[in-house]
């Protein structure tokens, strides 16, 4: 999958589910349960054990009908090894120009974390293809409309205070995507093999998109 026909995926589903996961065996399961509720960019953040086994299991079992990148890269070796693995693109709490320049130059989408206009705007200058703005509940839905005022040009995806219920708000403010993580892909319930609450989860918040939406 290049990085065009992944940034448009990104943006036309409008969400990111952020895994996090104990047991790597659990990753088809957790694919397979978001994608029947509807949600289909998954992102495997490397704060997970054997995260890049995990991007290549998902990408193994579930294919093109999911795009699976990798969250919280802070170095370009990280990036590399996660696009070696199989990610489709990169999401980093941080700008950090060698992850933003790699990735590029890998052909895959790039998503960097940012805060302030400044760091948002830098980020959008390296390349960016969205900028992650973390964390996002520091400065909510009015900071978005602020700050897209004067840089309407900006993709923005809020991480960090999106709910299943409140997706739809952060897209009305702006977002061009929301990344969501324990709210949708719920722990407790896959310790219980509860895998149809994820897709209760991804159904709701797969509602809560389709709102804002023409």
């Amino acid at each position: 999958m290049d990085r065009d026909e992944t940034r448009s995926r990104i943006a036309a589903d409008g969400a990111i589910a952020v895994i996090r996961l104990d047991e790597p065996t659990d990753a088809r399961q957790v694919g397979q349960a978001l994608l029947d509720g509807g949600v289909s960019i998954l992102e495997v953040t490397l704060t997970s054990p054997a995260a890049l086994e995990m991007i290549r299991a998902l990408k193994d079992s579930l294919g093109r009908s999911i795009v699976v990148g990798a969250g919280s890269v802070l170095s370009a070796a990280q990036a590399r090894e996660s696009i070696d693995a199989g990610a489709s693109f990169i999401v980093s709490p941080i700008t950090d120009e060698s992850i933003t320049k790699l990735s590029i130059a890998a052909g895959v989408t790039v998503l960097p974390g940012a805060l302030t206009p400044t760091e948002i705007q830098h980020a959008h200058t390296l390349g960016a293809d969205f900028v992650k703005v973390f964390p996002a509940d520091v400065v909510g839905m009015t900071y978005f409309r602020s700050v897209l005022a004067p840089l309407p040009h900006l993709r923005l995806v809020p991480t960090g205070g999106v709910s299943l219920d409140n997706a739809g708000e952060w897209l009305r403010a702006g977002a061009a995507a929301v990344g969501v993580g324990s709210a949708l892909v719920d722990k407790q319930a896959i310790r219980n093999a509860d895998f149809e609450q994820l897709t209760t989860n991804a159904r709701r918040l797969r509602r809560s998109i389709e709102t804002a939406r023409p």
